[in-house]
């Protein structure tokens, strides 16, 4: 009899979220929005400021239909609008972050608020599950309480919030075959997740927070001084091999569910895909060193990757 390959318990209780959100009611979706003169004013809003804080998305979601490019900016503007507030140090974040969740996710979001109008047009015409956004908000909202992750399960937990459902959205957008998308949508988020936390090691120590597994860190022998004074010696190398292998597991192994979108969005969702993975090679080719440098993936190189990404997809 053949053995069967038991999936970590991460990813059964991150696909009981996406299924608790799915389900849940979509009958308080937004209203069209009427002016569409303001529509406009607003989707040009998160259009500029996904342009100025994602060149690697922006590209990405430039290859989108333009209906489906808009609505994917305007998530896109949701989501840095809820993690800027969370990131805001002089002012009271928990208030500011009730604040929005109530603007965000009203049935008649304010006139004066760009990014709540684009989101609610959004919302509305692509028929988005209102506890998606909700887990992302509960998500990024974890930042306020928990600076340390003790094991990847609990990271994956915090991944799931913060990118998974956004993936899980976009698809909402893009249009997909069905349920069987959504471990897929989960994988990919996760693995984009990871591939920033490695990337923002440095970063983030300098903001009080560690993301890294404290677990794995022990099984390698290292510490968070170790973090804290930047060190790259062999146990730093053995960790972040370790950590980038898995990472692109999770990228081969979302692969598959690009099928199961919609033909013309399969190839913005895979660009986006590749375009982070490219991120673990710059750090490898940097000797790891995640402390003193923001890995990153130049312009023409992200646009020279392009032709291959669409055949592909194809």
């Amino acid at each position: 009899m053949m053995a069967t390959i038991q999936s970590p318990v991460w990813e059964h209780t991150l696909l009981s979220f996406a299924h608790e959100a799915r389900h849940s009611a979509t009958m308080f979706l937004p209203k069209p929005v009427a002016d569409e003169h303001l529509l406009d004013r607003a989707y040009a809003h998160c259009d500029a400021m996904t342009a100025a804080h994602s060149r690697s998305f922006y590209i990405a979601s430039g290859l989108l239909p333009i209906a489906r490019r808009r609505a994917v900016r305007a998530l896109y503007a949701f989501c840095r609008t809820t993690d800027d507030i969370v990131d805001c140090y002089d002012c009271d974040a928990r208030a500011s972050l009730a604040a929005w969740r109530i603007k965000a996710m009203s049935s008649q979001p304010s006139m004066s608020d760009m990014v709540a109008v684009a989101w609610a047009a959004a919302r509305s015409q692509y028929h988005i599950p209102p506890r998606y956004a909700e887990q992302l908000i509960d998500g990024v909202a974890r930042d306020l309480v928990q600076k340390r992750y003790q094991t990847f399960d609990e990271l994956a937990a915090y991944a799931y919030g913060v990118a998974s459902t956004v993936g899980l959205m976009s698809m909402h957008i893009i249009g997909f075959a069905g349920p069987e998308a959504i471990p897929y949508a989960i994988k990919l988020g996760v693995a984009l997740q990871i591939t920033n936390i490695l990337r923002d090691v440095g970063e983030d120590w300098h903001s009080g927070r560690m993301y890294l597994p404290a677990q794995e860190l022990t099984a390698f022998g290292l510490t968070e001084w170790d973090i804290a004074i930047g060190k790259v010696d062999r146990r730093w190398r053995d960790f972040m091999r370790f950590q980038i292998d898995r990472n692109r597991r999770l990228y081969d192994e979302a692969r598959p569910g690009i099928a199961l979108l919609n033909r013309d969005g399969r190839f913005a969702v895979a660009a986006a895909g590749e375009l982070y993975r490219a991120i673990l090679t710059d750090i490898e080719a940097h000797d790891y060193d995640v402390f003193t440098r923001r890995a990153h993936v130049r312009g023409l190189r992200k646009l020279s990757k392009l032709p291959a990404i669409w055949w592909h997809t194809r």
